[in-house]
């Protein structure tokens, strides 16, 4: 069955009928967690995730539908969020790449090309951890708004309210940072350069 209104109709109508916010928290809620759980861990991905929404139900009558979609607005209110937290991210990363130091791989003989990649994969997994944290607070922010969100460009711009191009710029140099520390290697293909 179609959606009766679309998020930005949702909103406004949420301004006289606040129960109406709550299918706006069906639409994104799942979208907002798994991003926050690949930010910042599962741990604590539901309380920041319902803490986006309460952000957003409290400011809904200044979300402007003429700055971009109710989806950038509320990955906007989650990667500010995110903010506060970002000491934790970087402690996340660091555990990562001490973990993955440590850990062994196993492995399912029946899949030699998917193993072969998830195996480099987990290799670089510590190298990929720290170079992330390496990353500046707004590249790291764009970086994984695409790997993680899967937000076009566009949205980003919206998300961050930063220029359209800028996007491009950071993502740019956060892949050739993490390109470079990786020795080139694209870590889902086994022994191939990243294009």
């Amino acid at each position: 069955m179609p959606a009766l209104f679309d998020d930005a109709e949702l909103i406004e109508r949420s301004w006289q009928y606040p129960d109406s916010f709550a299918e706006l928290y069906d639409r994104h809620f799942g979208d907002i967690y798994r991003y926050v759980a690949g930010r910042i861990g599962t741990q604590v991905a539901d309380d920041v995730a319902a803490e986006t929404f309460l952000v957003a139900f409290r400011k809904r009558e200044t979300f402007d539908p003429g700055r971009g979609t109710v989806r950038s607005w509320l990955f906007g209110i989650v990667t500010n969020l995110i903010g506060h937290h970002r000491r934790g991210e970087i402690r996340r990363l660091e555990m990562l790449q001490r973990a993955s130091a440590t850990s062994e791989t196993t492995a399912d003989p029946g899949h030699e090309d998917r193993v072969a990649a998830w195996v480099t994969a987990a290799g670089l997994r510590g190298l990929l951890a720290a170079e992330l944290g390496r990353l500046s607070d707004g590249d790291r922010d764009v970086l994984l708004l695409v790997a993680l969100a899967g937000l076009s460009h566009e949205e980003i711009a919206q998300t961050l309210g930063i220029p359209f191009g800028t996007v491009g710029s950071r993502l740019n140099r956060a892949r050739k940072k993490l390109r470079a520390a990786l020795g080139e290697v694209n870590p889902t293909f086994e022994g191939q350069a990243d294009e």
